[in-house]
């Protein structure tokens, strides 16, 4: 039976945490869409556009992996992908909370479709995308915290 699975996020920027999770969810599925939130409400750093190249570019070696924007209910979304699985990662308990409650939404929503939670590694447990830009914003650097070769991407957007 063909899978097709979707972590969606803002992956902004894409972190180590992130690729950890969609790496080994294309281990699991057949198909992986890494749907990117088109969120008019937040002022992100990178634009959809970017994100989505910078996604591709550190998931190239991943041949299942597919890469767009979506805005919507992500159920929708996954419809349209013809996916019956959602994958999000989770760091810590806080996470848990609001991700078992879109989840239960979700399910609301459209019964048929599964949300699997897995937890990152244990090296990630402390990262996100807040943290990695708080970092950039203060020169720290940002080696193990977005895949190498994004880091001049993610510092480029802090040169005054």
């Amino acid at each position: 039976m063909f899978k097709t699975a979707i972590i969606p996020g803002s992956f902004d920027p894409i972190t180590n945490g992130h690729l950890d999770i969609i790496t080994r969810t294309a281990a699991l599925f057949d198909k992986v869409y890494v749907a990117i939130l088109e969120n008019s409400a937040k002022k992100p750093l990178f634009s959809v556009t970017e994100r989505i190249e910078l996604i591709k570019r550190v998931t190239s070696d991943l041949t299942n992996i597919e890469v767009e924007g979506f805005s919507g209910l992500l159920v929708d979304y996954a419809n349209r992908r013809s996916a019956k699985f959602i994958i999000k990662g989770l760091r810590a308990v806080s996470d848990f909370e609001y991700e078992f409650q879109m989840a239960l939404t979700n399910k609301q929503l459209a019964a048929h479709i599964e949300t699997f939670f897995i937890t990152t590694s244990c090296q990630y447990s402390y990262l996100s995308s807040s943290i990695v830009k708080e970092v950039a914003s203060l020169g720290g650097s940002l080696k193990d915290l977005v895949p190498d070769s994004i880091i001049n991407d993610v510092a480029e957007k802090f040169k005054n």
